[in-house]
């Protein structure tokens, strides 16, 4: 993905999102649980394969990540919209430790690992708005 890999990313992300949201919240959890591990391992994988830490053609992170953002909310367009911004908002400025993370975890870790962090800090964010202002 030669422009804005991440936006892209996190927009295929929203498709996951809405599979997911009908499940019951413990199996929502594993699910997440289970795309941030297959997305360690991919992003592994495709270090060795492009010879480059975090290769922009590799979005199963933040797929994963923005999963971690709407984990737990209802998935209404406001919602998302709002979450989307918000999760691209953390990925990029990556707030520690999401950044330390990306830096100091090895391999497939690093580069999902960040985004996790990113995807945690934006539904607390976002679950925040949604309880004091009604969003």
């Amino acid at each position: 993905m030669p422009f804005a890999p991440g936006t892209a990313g996190t927009l295929v992300g929203i498709p996951v999102v809405l599979i997911f949201s009908p499940l019951t919240w413990p199996l929502q959890l594993l699910s997440v649980l289970a795309l941030t591990c297959l997305a360690c391992v991919i992003s592994q994988e495709a270090e060795k394969i492009f010879q480059k830490k975090d290769a922009q053609v590799i979005v199963i992170d933040e797929i994963a990540g923005f999963c971690w953002t709407m984990l737990f909310v209802a998935p209404t367009v406001v919602h998302t919209a709002v979450g989307f911004v918000l999760f691209r908002v953390f990925d990029i400025a990556k707030p520690f430790p999401a950044g330390w993370v990306q830096r100091k975890w090895p391999g497939g870790l690093g580069v999902a690992g960040d985004d996790l962090v990113a995807g945690i800090y934006a539904n607390v964010l976002l679950q925040m708005l949604i309880f004091l202002w009604g969003i």
